[in-house]
């Protein structure tokens, strides 16, 4: 039993044309997956089996469950199958470059039909790009420090984005400018953004909230130029905020909890406790549906002579 006469069915008679290999029964799947991947000359990642039974950790083990249906005269038939029906690549090259920013870009954010691409950059800056053309659109600059975060409106009517410095600037992407004044009211820079869903307003949605690091929310009419609402109740702060299709603001935080606004009025309606740490990020299960709604009315409105 220390150590069988084993055939590899398809290696050694088919691909190599050797005999029968001798194997200890202390052999794991890496060690077969290194003799395989020699004979064959490939790097390839396999399952290998014995009568059906997959070797997950060593041979002995896998043979010691079927000791009543192996015989000690027999050679013993080792089967290996590749892991993928395809073989995955490493990238090597990069498809195409977009230069113009002249710092480090710090985020990104598509448009609902993933035709044009906003960034915003170390240098203070939030460009457009045409992503068919793979060409810059707009340079548009207002910001005076580092932006952090952008936000596209759920129409693609404006683009949000917020600076270190703790102001947001309203932009249009079809020209490039400026609308409005920048909203200042945050002591400390600004973490997340979110747009009122569509729904939520009537195929408005010009409501936007901003989480900061000074640990409060604020809900700012856009058109207006007006902050509406402060939300403060979080302790340290304001890591990521989310707006849901029921029209409830929810909001997490380095203390450790998500809370859980309604924005028509301010009230907190609750407190979601249980992380030992920081809650860095969130994500909602209305993201995808608020996110492409403006595809769906549109659609409606083309064809409502068929949904009728």
């Amino acid at each position: 039993w220390y150590q069988r006469r084993v055939r590899e069915a398809v290696v050694s008679t088919q691909s190599t044309g050797g005999s029968p290999l001798e194997i200890p029964l202390d052999a794991t799947t890496n060690q077969l997956q290194v003799l395989v991947n020699a004979l064959l000359g490939a790097e390839e990642k396999y399952q290998f089996h014995v009568n059906d039974y997959e070797i997950t950790d060593c041979l002995r083990k896998t043979l010691v469950q079927q000791e009543n249906d192996i015989s000690t005269e027999n050679a013993i038939e080792i089967r290996y199958e590749p892991q993928a029906v395809f073989r995955v690549k490493a990238v090597t090259r990069c498809t195409s470059s977009m230069p113009g920013h002249g710092e480090a870009v710090i985020n990104l954010a598509f448009n609902n039909d993933g035709t044009q691409l906003a960034s915003g950059s170390g240098d203070a800056s939030v460009r457009f790009w045409d992503l068919t053309t793979e060409s810059p659109l707009h340079v548009c600059k207002a910001h005076k420090q580092w932006v952090l975060v952008i936000a596209w409106h759920p129409a693609s009517r404006y683009v949000a984005s917020a600076c270190k410095k703790g102001d947001i600037c309203i932009w249009d992407p079809k020209s490039g400018t400026h609308i409005g004044k920048i909203l200042s009211g945050h002591k400390k820079y600004i973490s997340s953004l979110a747009w009122q869903p569509l729904h939520c307003s009537k195929g408005n949605a010009t409501l936007l909230a901003s989480g900061s690091k000074d640990n409060t929310i604020k809900i700012w009419d856009v058109i207006r130029g007006l902050c509406t609402l402060t939300l403060s109740s979080h302790t340290q702060g304001v890591t990521s905020i989310r707006w849901s299709g029921d029209d409830l603001i929810y909001s997490a935080s380095q203390d450790r909890t998500i809370k859980v606004w309604r924005p028509s009025d301010g009230v907190m309606c609750r407190t979601l406790q249980g992380h030992g740490h920081w809650v860095n990020s969130m994500a909602l299960s209305t993201d995808y549906a608020t996110r492409i709604g403006h595809g769906i009315q549109l659609y409606k409105e083309r064809h409502s002579l068929l949904i009728r």
